[in-house]
């Protein structure tokens, strides 16, 4: 007990030894970081605000910028001909849920069938849903449809293994053009009329990108806060990087493909995760330049399950970080590109959107403005604690104006996904033991629909606590519940409401009660 009583002590004199010379300098280190990594990302918003409001005032669309001429249909001589050939390719991976929905929509495209190859990219472990697969495939076939039922053997290379193996049939060499799918896209009967013009008519031009539209954006708050960040992706960042230099990052579906410009840039590969921004850089470095089309709309599915988002996010924001690490040289040796395309794939692509952003949010919001609250000495100017901060949210809630309201819960949220960002960016940084980890995200079509209208019930069919259980979300927010509790009794900032707010959403998150909770069978 005295040997206890003097540890517990000695404890405080230790802490004021090491204060001073120690801690104190390195928490106005890390301030200085991050204010600084916070004006880099809101100079990075700002641009991008000054320019979408620039193509919006002078109505530079890309049918504006690019001929775009529809194919004619009614030409008596060509006829079929006069379209091009194209290929559509449909990856997939046990998605018994959504394949139907996904084949169906393909199958329904507005194209001569006679120039349209439908590929089915089948990688299912499941037999069963293989044969179900297989057998919507065969009933297509029977109404006259071009497509074939592609399986391997393995899974190497995962999405862009399966990809580059529907490359290799005889029957491509036909086609001129590939339109690609995940399974859970539905494109609209016009689809390809609204964007293969664009490559006919442009030679310079290799990808058109769709935006993606999301069925169920309102089944739960989580898919709110989704496509809150999703739209400002698409209806910003992918049209300000479509403006100025023809450049974006191919969102892996819901996009069409010159065939000749993916093998220049030499086909898919599966080095990354991110197999797609992969082939877009480059093919982006050969030269070729890529269109957005944000009125062109594909029906997609956001993923509902808290494990399913999670394993996402963490491809998403692990994939570019590695990628970064393998592609820099190239990029900056690269003869054929402009310094400022280099500069904008470097800096605006790289740095500061699937960084900088990553890290500066769970850093300073979650670790080092709590930490100042022990530390006095170290104060955060009210600019960067509040005033940016603010200002970067404004702007980023422009994409989804009707779920203003929701920008609080917002924050919240994705400052506790920021956790797994920043850990997914090191490992892809650092190249550690998951920086190849793909895990498919999950899509649940209908699936909730048929189980909710058993007898049982949704509240009914509880999952264990354990299972639902995330301890690093439960022990982040224990620390910033802390924090706020200290900075209630003896801080000056008021930090203690923004972080009794945070707490509660890593407390949300932690003890599972977050998007869909699917009843165990």
């Amino acid at each position: 007990m005295d040997a206890a009583a003097g540890t517990a002590a000695a404890l405080p004199e230790a802490w004021s030894q090491v204060r001073a010379p120690v801690i104190v300098p390195l928490l106005r280190l890390a301030v200085a970081v991050c204010l600084t990594m916070s004006v880099l990302l809101f100079l990075e918003r700002m641009y991008m605000a000054v320019v979408i409001a620039g193509v919006r005032l002078l109505r530079l669309r890309p049918e504006r910028r690019y001929r775009c001429d529809p194919i004619p249909e009614d030409d008596p001589e060509l006829g079929s001909e006069a379209f091009p050939s194209v290929l559509v390719q449909i990856p997939m991976f046990n998605e018994r849920e959504v394949y139907q929905l996904s084949i169906g929509a393909v199958c329904g495209l507005s194209w001569p069938s006679d120039r349209l190859v439908v590929q089915v990219l089948d990688d299912s472990t499941d037999e069963v849903i293989k044969e179900m697969v297989r057998l919507e495939c065969e009933r297509w076939a029977r109404k006259g449809i071009n497509i074939t039922y592609q399986i391997r053997d393995d899974r190497k290379g995962y999405k862009a293994g399966a990809l580059k193996a529907g490359m290799k049939h005889a029957y491509v060499r036909a086609c001129e053009y590939v339109a690609i799918f995940d399974a859970d896209f539905q494109p609209d009967p016009d689809f390809l009329k609204r964007t293969i013009p664009y490559l006919v008519h442009n030679p310079e031009i290799a990808l058109v990108q769709a935006r993606w539209r999301f069925v169920n954006a309102d089944e739960c708050l989580m898919t709110r806060m989704q496509e809150m960040s999703l739209d400002y992706h698409f209806t910003v960042e992918q049209e300000v990087s479509s403006s100025v230099c023809a450049f974006f990052g191919f969102n892996g579906t819901a996009g069409v493909w010159r065939i000749s410009a993916v093998n220049e840039a030499g086909g898919w590969k599966d080095r990354t995760t991110v197999e797609d921004m992969d082939l877009a850089i480059r093919a982006s470095l050969k030269g070729w330049k890529f269109v957005y089309l944000g009125d062109v709309q594909v029906k997609s599915e956001l993923p509902s399950t808290f494990k399913a988002f999670r394993f996402q996010q963490h491809r998403w924001s692990c994939g570019p970080a590695n990628l970064f690490r393998k592609m820099l040289m190239e990029i900056v040796t690269n003869k054929k590109v402009t310094i400022w395309k280099k500069i904008h794939v470097i800096y605006n692509f790289f740095l500061i959107r699937k960084i900088v952003a990553h890290i500066i949010t769970f850093s300073f919001y979650c670790l080092v403005i709590p930490a100042t609250i022990f530390v006095p000495e170290v104060r955060i100017p009210k600019w960067g604690c509040v005033y940016i901060p603010c200002a970067i949210t404004l702007l980023n809630s422009v994409g989804t104006p009707r779920s203003f309201h929701l920008l609080f819960f917002w924050v919240a949220f994705e400052n506790v996904m920021s956790l797994h960002r920043t850990k997914a960016t090191l490992i892809g940084l650092l190249e550690a033991g998951r920086a190849n980890e793909w895990v498919v995200t999950a899509k649940l079509g209908s699936a909730m629909k048929m189980k909710s209208s058993n007898k049982a019930g949704l509240k009914k069919q509880f999952m264990r606590i354990w299972e639902r259980l995330h301890i690093t979300e439960l022990g982040v927010g224990t620390f910033l519940f802390s924090c706020g509790w200290y900075d209630l009794a003896y801080g000056r900032d008021h930090f203690y409401i923004y972080l009794f707010f945070q707490s509660i959403a890593f407390f949300i998150i932690g003890f599972g009660y977050v998007g869909t909770i699917v009843p165990q069978s």
